[in-house]
């Protein structure tokens, strides 16, 4: 143990040896050395490099221009578009369900306008000549025809051109609408890549969009949850992450944190000259940026539901009012519903969704001993349902009271979910109709061993209401509007936020126990590389790959 601190101050003066910076009368730099040279590189001797993203360009004022009134590659040779990056192409609507009226082939790279060019015949001409190019107007739409290799009209088509800054990748960007038949969208991608693209790999266009400065890589994460959104919250909450709110809260801890070490940096250099740190602001600092990162946190768990949703598991003895349950939350006739007992005898699912969180019911058989072969597999399925599920609902009837079965059926769910892992229950009282006055008595008796309890009647939908709240506020989810919360963070950028939470705390501690400030550059810098993690400044292209490689071919 006592080697640790010996190999931390180690640590440091590597860090240090090669991003000192020397006095010099020249003007300074808007940044010190050292925030461009990555970590990995200072400790190349002790680590080796992880591969690093070019870093990305930025809009001038020229570029700001909506629409482009020419064809801004005509003044390039063919050598100089040929080589650069290929380009890519894609089916980018959906295929397998019903056809659909309109098809999108897109096309994206230096030779997107030449390549659309050989296949596309504006229809204000009424035959190609050898001499005349394609030469599109951003952003202007285009009627004509799609042929292929031989000269044959595949479709009539119109053409989006969206030329480079102002398109998704920052690339051109050439869209072909054609009709949404699968066999009109792989004639006309056909013909795109014979002509020279090549088919674009899952996610690529965002993965472009990123590596030229379009997006970040939070932002570029949320395309893909709005690609994927299974409720109205679930795209919100995505659209705004893709509008930068979360990625703006990132840049700003980040560069707070790259403040402080700077400051830092400067005092451990130039001591003499400088005055002394002021270590309360320094604190307030700190306690602000971890405030910030808990808040953050906090939206991991509704993200992760966003995108999972909630499965709710119906239990209880047969004839209770499972399935009439189910009906009446999902407003459907999903179950059969009998007097007889043992009417359900497997799984019945129904999709709901509550305050925007997309919930599936389970309705499952009543859990009894029987002899039955048939109602036996069902109990047992019931029994496994009850396990799985993120809450159970324990349904009981006013009408027959508390019995001995539900004393058994409540003592084998809770055993069997203990060996598990703990779910909450949820007490259903329902039939409160047949008997509203004598519930009150033996539900205080029982109702400690549960969450919550809620009094309901499927008949008349009394209760459900009761019923979605209590499951938001056992979820933690009581405080998200009815509308859906803001951006959420998912599980790679939480991990990321918890280590720059430990490494302001150890940070935190470090000043309290009065650490020379070499040690403090070592948690600031552990900071920004894990936030920079989050916004793609700092990214493997492990990471990158396995990110992008999740989006479906045409995104």
């Amino acid at each position: 143990m006592a080697l640790l601190p010996a190999f931390r101050c180690l640590l440091v003066h590597v860090c240090r040896a090669s991003c000192r910076p020397t006095r010099s009368t020249s003007a300074t730099p808007a940044f010190p050395s050292f925030l461009s040279v990555p970590i990995s590189k200072k400790l190349s001797a002790l680590f080796s490099p992880a591969p690093k993203i070019p870093a990305k360009p930025h809009l001038t004022a020229q570029e700001k221009t909506l629409v482009l009134t020419k064809d801004e590659r005509l003044g390039q040779s063919a050598d100089e578009i040929a080589s650069g990056p290929s380009t890519i192409a894609a089916i980018v609507t959906s295929l397998g369900g019903p056809p659909a009226a309109v098809g999108i082939v897109r096309l994206s790279g230096p030779s997107a306008v030449a390549i659309v060019g050989r296949v596309f015949l504006p229809g204000k001409r009424k035959k190609r000549k050898k001499a005349s190019f394609w030469r599109p107007t951003s952003h202007v739409v285009e009627y004509g025809v799609v042929s292929d290799c031989k000269g044959n009209f595949i479709d009539e088509v119109l053409v989006v051109p969206m030329l480079a800054p102002r398109s998704y990748t920052r690339e051109d960007v050439i869209e072909i609408q054609c009709h949404g038949s699968e066999v009109c969208l792989r004639r006309v991608l056909r013909a795109c890549l014979e002509a020279g693209a090549r088919l674009a790999e899952p996610g690529e266009f965002t993965l472009r969009a990123f590596l030229n400065g379009r997006l970040d890589l939070s932002q570029a994460e949320n395309v893909a949850k709005l690609v994927s959104a299974r409720s109205e919250a679930a795209a919100e909450a995505a659209l705004a992450g893709i509008q930068g709110g979360f990625s703006s809260l990132v840049k700003s801890l980040r560069m707070q944190c790259i403040g402080l070490l700077t400051e830092i940096e400067a005092r451990l250099d130039f001591d003499d000259e400088m005055p002394p740190l002021d270590l309360n602001l320094i604190m307030e600092k700190i306690y602000s940026m971890v405030e910030e990162l808990e808040n953050t946190l906090e939206t991991a768990n509704y993200d992760r539901l966003l995108q999972s949703g909630l499965q709710i598991a119906i239990v209880g003895r047969p004839n209770v009012g499972k399935s009439s349950l189910l009906n009446a939350w999902s407003k459907t006739e999903r179950a059969i519903v009998t007097e007889i007992a043992g009417t359900t005898r497997d799984v019945v699912e129904a999709s709901i969704s509550v305050r925007g969180i997309p919930v599936t019911l389970l309705d499952t058989a009543g859990i009894r001993e029987t002899n039955d072969i048939v109602e036996k597999i069902g109990v047992e399925r019931s029994q496994a349902v009850a396990l799985g599920a993120d809450v159970v609902m324990f349904t009981i009837s006013a009408a027959d009271g508390w019995t001995e079965e539900d004393t058994q059926l409540l003592d084998r769910i809770l055993t069997n979910k203990s060996a598990r892992r703990s779910s909450p229950v949820i007490l259903v009282i329902n039939k409160i109709d047949c008997a509203p006055s004598v519930c009150s008595e033996w539900a205080n008796i029982h109702g400690s061993a549960f969450n919550k309890v809620i009094y309901t009647c499927a008949v008349s939908g009394q209760g459900i209401p009761e019923l979605e709240a209590a499951i938001l506020e056992i979820v933690g989810l009581d405080g998200i509007p009815s509308g859906g919360g803001k951006w959420t963070v998912n599980q790679r950028q939480c991990e990321q936020l918890v280590r720059t939470k430990e490494a302001l705390l150890r940070l935190k501690s470090s000043i309290q126990e009065e650490i020379p400030l070499d040690f403090w550059t070592i948690d600031l810098r552990e900071a920004a590389l894990a936030l920079g993690q989050i916004s793609g400044e700092d990214i493997t292209e492990e990471v990158l790959s396995n990110i992008f490689g999740k989006f479906c071919i045409g995104k």
